[in-house]
């Protein structure tokens, strides 16, 4: 098999990129080693920055996201018995986020691309990047059994943290950064209309919370917990105890409960892989950098990268020219350390460490009482929530 640009991962990354390639008339080949079903119903992020929305309607995806995303003008913080909004349009002239779960994005750009007859090869096995350093590389995997080969011009790791791309570059090269976290989140996602109209972020003594939601039947809740805990630590009394506790509203706001249809326990970390490029394989999304969910901050790195890297190839093919495909990682590096800081931050100002004393509670409590009565403080969560541009 031959193509122009060999995509190994089919998440939002990988099919967003094929998507935006086929626009240019690029060919690619998307090659994923887990099922379509598996894929198209696997819950992930939910939260599209503005430009993660405006980039997806400017490419011909935006119908069933506009009709079935919720859009939000705001956020709720609660601490110390307090909430406070954090009004978007207010504070960055009008830009907002839309939740729209990620499984959906995943089925709108399946979709387009067997409609435009891209090839995406499912369940795919012993993948291999071979020759990276020379004119050809070549992907190597196992299809039915059968041993297959895919030569290309390019080839691009979207196939996440712990996919075989980013091991395939030379380890002297790499240039990583990381940090863990001494907590989790456990996730639940319950069949229950949201109890807000907007995401509410909860510091509590007791620990983290979040309340948001997947469309206007589903909920998407989370709680802080221990790194070690197991989902089977964790009845359903005892998550919705935990929950009605931290996310408590003085003015007798009350989660809305009901069925609980998954559980899953997600560790906090950040991670970033400078070297995102070498010879001819480069790296987006999850493969290069992870970022703790607080600030929402995930899918939308992955869609402003693979938005990098199809003007770069468009430019290359085009008229010929690797400038941009040359300052691909300084390009999105900036983006990413960004987007690497505030979602520290917030994850800094709204959970409970296990080595905090009653001081740094106070300056947590500060803090959230600065943003809360500081319209230059609430601008700056705003604006980097929505979607910091860079200039």
């Amino acid at each position: 098999m031959k193509t122009q640009v060999g995509i190994i991962g089919a998440g939002p990354a990988g099919l967003l990129l094929s998507h935006l390639l086929h626009l240019c008339n690029i060919e690619s080949v998307v090659l994923e080693n887990r099922s379509r079903r598996y894929i198209e119903n696997r819950v992930r992020a939910g939260v599209l920055e503005q430009g993660s929305v405006d980039l997806l309607n400017r490419s011909g995806l935006g119908e069933r996201m506009q009709q079935q995303g919720l859009q939000h003008h705001g956020i709720e913080l609660r601490f110390d018995n307090q909430c406070h909004r954090i009004d978007f349009d207010e504070l960055t002239d009008g830009k907002g986020i839309t939740v729209y779960g990620q499984q959906e994005l995943v089925k709108d750009l399946i979709a387009a691309r067997f409609a435009a007859e891209g090839e995406i090869l499912f369940e795919v096995e012993e993948v291999k990047i071979c020759d990276i350093d020379r004119q050809r590389p070549r992907i190597e995997f196992r299809r039915e059994g059968m041993a297959q080969e895919l030569t290309c011009d390019y080839v691009i790791g979207c196939d996440g943290f712990h996919g075989i791309s980013r091991p395939s570059l030379p380890a002297a090269i790499l240039k990583t950064f990381e940090r863990s976290y001494p907590f989790a989140w456990l996730g639940i996602l319950v069949a229950a209309p949201p109890s807000s109209a907007e995401l509410i972020y909860a510091n509590s003594p007791r620990g983290f919370a979040l309340h948001s939601m997947r469309s206007t039947t589903i909920t998407r809740n989370y709680v802080q917990c221990e790194p070690d805990d197991r989902v089977e630590d964790w009845s359903d009394d005892r998550i919705w105890h935990e929950l009605q506790l931290r996310l408590g509203s003085p003015d007798g706001w009350q989660l809305q409960e009901g069925k609980i249809l998954e559980k899953s326990i997600t560790p906090m970390r950040s991670f970033v892989c400078e070297t995102m490029q070498y010879e001819k394989l480069f790296l987006a999304g999850d493969a290069a950098h992870i970022v703790p969910p607080t600030g929402a901050k995930g899918l939308n790195l992955a869609i402003a990268d693979v938005d990098v890297l199809s003007t770069a190839l468009a430019r290359r093919y085009q008229h010929n020219d690797e400038k941009l495909l040359i300052k691909y990682s300084k390009i999105c590096l900036r983006r990413v350390w960004r987007s690497e800081h505030f979602s520290w931050w917030m994850t800094s100002l709204l959970h409970k460490f296990p080595d905090h004393d009653d001081f740094q509670r106070r300056l947590q409590l500060s803090e959230l009482n600065y943003i809360c009565n500081s319209p230059a403080a609430a601008a700056t969560l705003a604006e980097n929530y929505v979607g910091f541009a860079q200039p």
